[in-house]
This record gives C-alpha cells, structure tokens and sequence, in this order.
C-alpha cells in the first residue's frame, strides 16, 4: 500500500475540518434567524487559572459568499491542534458579530463551586449579546430562568458553528493568559500546562504548595498530606 505524502495528510485533513465547518454553519442556518449566540467555557478541570467563558454572535444575514469562508474550518476547540486554533480564533475574530469573554477567578470557583460559576458566566455573556442575538446556544447547560431564552445542545461544540466560535475563544485566551502568567509564577510550569493536572504540575505544589491562582477547593493528590497519599494509593492498589 503507497503510504501517503505529508502533503497529502494535510489536504485530506483541511477537507475533512471543511465538511464539519460547512456542518457546524447549516445547524446555525436552520434555526432560520439571522443572529445566533452560542457560548462555551475552557477550563473546567485546571488545578490552576481562571474558568474563561465566552460568548459569540453571528449574523448569518452577513455570512455569505466570502465573508464565511475564514469559518469553513471551524471546529470545537478540543478537536483542534494549539496552530489550528489560533488560526480559527483569527477567523472568529473577523467574522463575527460580537464576542464578550469572561474570567472566572479561582477565588470565585472556591467560594461558589465550579458549576455555579459557569453557569453564571455563561447567562452573563449571552444576557450581554441579547439582543441582537434571537436564538442562544449553550453546550449542555441549562441555564434556568434568569437567562436569556436559550436552547442547550448536548455536544453543542460539534454541532453549531455559534458554540464551537465560543470555545476557540474561550480557548484561546484562557492559553494566552495561563502562558502569561508563568512569567508571575516560574516555578509552576503553567507555560507547558497552562494549568492542568500534570505529575509535574502535581510534583510542584507538593514542593512549595500553591500560588494565589490555585483553585483551593480541588479535592487533588497535590494538596494531600503525605499519610492521605498514602492511604489513597492503598486504596488504589487493593
């Protein structure tokens, strides 16, 4: 069997991206309103940093022709390489209506919990599109009756291009920040993790214990005391 050139993987690989973004636009399209609103979070498992939820408006009254055509890639976020990414966050940047990002501190997620924060800053970043927006998209939540009318889609990432937009976004300037903050904290490595749960990350804040940005209340084998590491690898083991 030939084994396929470099060149080719890529081509095959930017056709697939084209037919989920072409996808991804017809949902939005048959909702049959111009402006949509999706939003997204990044950053619901980090030990470390902000959650960053962002909410983005398409006007499908002006996606057309080549104005939609930066979009024809789009695709959620976690589906993405770092490159891939940047690229589509450029794309959204310039194709869309509006964009409101949020960050959820870390002091705010210990004192209310994580669920409670997003949901929060989820019905803050549609209330603040709305209107123009006359349909709101949310991954997966319900947002009760204090948001803006809304429809949550199980997996809305992969299906609607309003929602996949908001996790590029959320994505891309959760990354950025958590990069720019290693120059705040070097010790940490947040540069390479940006925040996630890592044995090195992990190994860090056992050493020297947490920064200011550590999420407090994350039941985590970083914050254990040697005899609770202990008895959890005990446990692990049996």
């Amino acid at each position: 069997m030939p084994i396929a050139s470099a060149g080719c993987v890529r081509r095959y690989s930017r056709a697939v991206a084209r037919r989920t973004g072409r996808k991804l636009l017809q949902f939005d399209r048959k909702l049959g309103v111009r402006f949509v609103a999706g939003a997204d979070e990044a950053g619901r498992g980090p030990l470390a940093g902000p959650l960053m939820v962002a909410g983005v408006l398409l006007d499908y009254a002006h996606l057309r022709d080549h104005r939609v055509r930066p979009l024809a890639c789009l695709n959620d976020s976690k589906q993405c390489t770092e490159a891939e990414r940047e690229e589509l966050f450029r794309a959204v940047v310039g194709c869309a209506e509006r964009i409101v990002v949020r960050a959820v501190s870390p002091a705010q997620i210990d004192r209310e919990g994580l669920h409670r924060s997003n949901l929060a800053g989820l019905r803050a970043v549609l209330t603040e599109l709305t209107p123009p927006a006359e349909a709101c998209l949310v991954d997966g939540f319900r947002l009760g009756p204090r948001a803006p009318e809304h429809r949550a889609v199980v997996d809305g990432d992969e299906k609607s291009a309003a929602i996949a937009a908001a996790s590029i976004i959320a994505k891309v300037v959760r990354d950025r920040m958590m990069r720019r903050l290693d120059a705040l904290y070097p010790a940490y490595g947040f540069r390479s993790h940006v925040g996630y749960i890592t044995p090195s990350h992990t190994a860090v804040v056992r050493e020297v214990g947490p920064s200011e940005i550590h999420r407090r209340s994350w039941r985590a084998r970083a914050y254990m005391t040697d005899e609770e590491l202990e008895e959890l690898v005990r446990a692990e083991s049996a």
